[in-house]
């Protein structure tokens, strides 16, 4: 325990010696007296005490001086002080000292016993208040320290978030530019040959983009940003989607895929469908993966049925490799595999099932894994859903972009910096009957807006010289109303929401974004320009 320091100030030399004797044997404590009171405050002033043992009547400088003197100096307002006393005990002298400053009183003759438990006492107290002090200050560190980190964390974030939105935009960009080709080669003649590789070029896009929405998918959800989006849901469109997708993979590899329904689920449920089936694909995705011979068995069951409630379990199993009893807790984990042979032989990126488990949780269900190596592998998992009582509209059969009428005297500027994109985005305008001029940045956009009278603007947000955000502000902030009310439509490869309200912030009347469906674009265009179909 460390030592304190105790100092004793009386002007009378035999009452200094007598405290000292007193107070000798008392363990920790570090006795100094003085009977000057200028030199005592000096010593106070430079040195660590702890308590002052102070006689009331001094020349100089009266007890009630001195600690006055101590309470108004930073350094020295902690210390305790006991006055020391033979003049009377009427409360006027006691409240006196006590204003002062003091916290206590002993009185002359000093009784032995109560001056060194008091002593004492006061120790004991100082002890407890210097480490109140220092667990203080340890939770100021801590606490600073903290803040460190989260500023530390926050600049990480921004620096992933920035990260991601140039990856995006930079993968999603060509994508769609492929996937633009795709969809106007699958409206041109092709034999089976061409069709077949037409499959493949578009299976690998996919692919990749699945891949992209994955990592983006994982971030969102890690930062807490994702929101389900619940709405009607036909249970039994979700499954017969999941079938038409999944029995054609599974048959090119020679394994069966099947599904088992229980005829007493709902019809319609209130749930985020596109979520839910994401779950169930990466589910279903990873068994066909894994399995070389035998089958894929998804089922459905109703669990338990309380009022408009329903407790559903969906059940996904596979005769694939297994998993090692050891590996099955880190497969939910980012980036991990059940074994590091298996990226090799199977490819992917360990993100499905991490994305899988934070989708689960997100609905705050439940996900079990149960494997068995070389004899397959189970998941379950389980979620409570709100029953609906009505039939769900049914889908109208998907439109390709040439069914759509061509739209009257629209005048469209596209500017996109990225050639494959440009080409593939103006074959579609002119497919609607739209006259379509090209500037590859921002600052080509405005020198064309000085001339040419435009009925839109398609504007991709990232371009060189001048950024599609940058040109958007300008164009709004012009002083000609025909420039400054022009509709623009901001493109955006970008998936996070931080850019896409940029966009608006900027001035956009609408985003898309990158790849996108034509249908919408055609709708979007229509509705800003109020254009009149030819047909």
């Amino acid at each position: 325990m460390e030592k304190l320091k105790l100092i004793i100030v009386d002007d009378k030399e035999e009452n200094v010696l007598s405290l000292k004797a007193l107070l000798a044997d008392i363990d920790n404590l570090d006795i100094w007296s003085s009977t000057s009171p200028n030199e005592a405050l000096r010593y106070c002033w430079n040195q660590d005490v702890a308590i002052a043992l102070v006689d009331v009547q001094m020349p100089e400088i009266n007890g009630f001086e001195f600690v006055s003197l101590l309470q108004s100096n930073p350094k020295t307002w902690q210390i305790m002080v006991i006055m020391v006393t033979a003049i009377s005990k009427e409360d006027k002298f006691l409240l006196k000292g006590l204003h002062s400053g003091a916290i206590d009183y002993l009185y002359k003759p000093l009784n032995p016993d109560i001056t060194v438990a008091k002593v004492k006492s006061f120790m004991q107290q100082v002890y407890i208040q210097r480490e109140l002090k220092r667990k203080n200050e340890e939770l100021e560190r801590s606490h600073m320290e903290l803040m460190k980190a989260k500023k530390e964390a926050d600049l990480a974030r921004k620096s992933k978030e920035n990260f991601l939105a140039n990856m995006s935009h930079e993968i999603r960009t060509p994508i769609n530019g492929i996937t633009g080709i795709t969809t106007m080669l699958r409206n041109s003649p092709l034999n089976e040959e061409q069709s077949e590789w037409l499959d493949y070029l578009e299976n690998a896009s996919q692919q990749l983009l699945l891949i992209i929405n994955d990592i983006l998918d994982l971030s969102k959800i890690d930062s807490g940003k994702m929101r389900l989006d619940y709405a009607k849901t036909s249970f039994v469109n979700i499954i017969k989607e999941l079938t038409n997708l999944f029995a054609y993979k599974a048959e090119q590899k020679g394994i069966t895929f099947e599904v088992i329904n229980d005829n007493s689920l709902p019809k319609q449920i209130l749930a985020d469908s596109l979520r839910l089936t994401q779950i169930l694909s990466n589910l279903i995705s990873n068994g066909i993966k894994f399995t070389e011979n035998g089958r894929v068995t998804l089922e459905t069951k109703l669990l338990k049925r309380s009022k408009q409630r329903v407790h559903i379990q969906f059940s996904v199993k596979d005769t694939g490799i297994g998993i090692a009893s050891n590996a099955i807790d880190k497969i939910f984990q980012s980036f991990e595999q059940g074994e590091e042979g298996i990226t090799k032989r199977f490819g992917g990126t360990g993100l499905g099932l991490a994305i899988v488990k934070r989708l689960v949780n997100l609905h705050q269900g439940q996900i079990h894994a149960y494997s068995e190596l070389g004899k397959g592998s189970e998941f379950v998992f389980q979620c409570w859903f709100d029953e609906e009582d009505s039939e769900a509209t049914p889908k109208s059969e998907k439109k390709q972009y040439t069914d759509l009428p061509p739209l009257a005297d629209v005048h469209i500027l596209l500017a996109e910096d990225n050639e494959l994109n440009s080409f593939m985005v103006t074959h579609m305008l002119n497919t609607w009957g739209i006259t379509v001029d090209t500037v590859k940045n921002g600052k080509e956009a405005l020198e064309k807006v000085e001339n040419i009278t435009y009925s839109l603007i398609l504007m991709d947000a990232h371009m060189p010289v001048m950024s599609g955000f940058d040109a958007i502000r300008a164009i709004r902030n012009d002083p000609r109303e025909h420039i400054r009310k022009i509709p623009i439509i901001s493109i955006s490869a970008s998936v996070l929401q931080r850019e896409q309200q940029a966009a608006y912030a900027a001035g956009a009347d609408a985003v898309v974004g990158k790849p996108f469906d034509p249908i919408s674009l055609y709708q979007i265009i229509k509705t800003l320009t109020h254009a009149k179909t030819t047909a």
